[in-house]
């Protein structure tokens, strides 16, 4: 999938930055396990605390304290923001509970929020995965991955 990602954003001469949280830079690190990555990847925050999302992700103490890391409004944010802050095309933004602890019944563990933003559209996806947290860092990954692609199809289309 990320070689089909990278060729998608090699023949357009897009950029993309990724900012993660429950993912701890795996979705950056598998878009560089391609060769010639460096082509299209500029860079990647990984923002595991609010404190680092907050001062250099620039996500609002606003977002944080009413919606909290773990939501849609703070994916939006990430991805617009890690877009700006490296100046690329595309910023890819995930957060999320990873587990084992850290759940509730609003948001169990296995909630994650992954958000794309191009120079004209924020897209924000919910997913509910299970597992033990390198599962869920996974399935998020291949999860944004896939989403990713899609994106950039549509966009092609547009």
């Amino acid at each position: 999938m990320e070689k089909i990602i990278g060729e998608m954003l090699r023949e357009r001469n897009l950029k993309i930055a990724c900012a993660e949280s429950c993912t701890g830079g795996l979705l950056t690190s598998r878009l560089t396990d391609v060769a010639g990555s460096s082509e299209y990847v500029e860079g990647a925050l990984v923002s595991y605390t609010n404190a680092v999302k907050n001062k250099l992700l620039k996500v609002s103490a606003e977002t944080l304290k009413n919606f909290s890391a773990v939501s849609e409004e703070t994916a939006r944010e990430m991805s617009k923001n890690v877009r700006e802050i490296f100046c690329t095309d595309i910023g890819v933004g995930i957060t999320g509970l990873a587990g084992p602890g850290g759940g509730s019944e609003k948001k169990p563990v296995g909630t994650v929020y992954i958000s794309i933003a191009d120079e004209k559209n924020v897209v924000v996806k919910k997913f509910n995965f299970t597992g033990t947290r390198t599962e869920i860092k996974s399935q998020s990954v291949d999860a944004a991955l896939k989403f990713l692609q899609d994106f950039l199809t549509k966009q092609k289309s547009l």
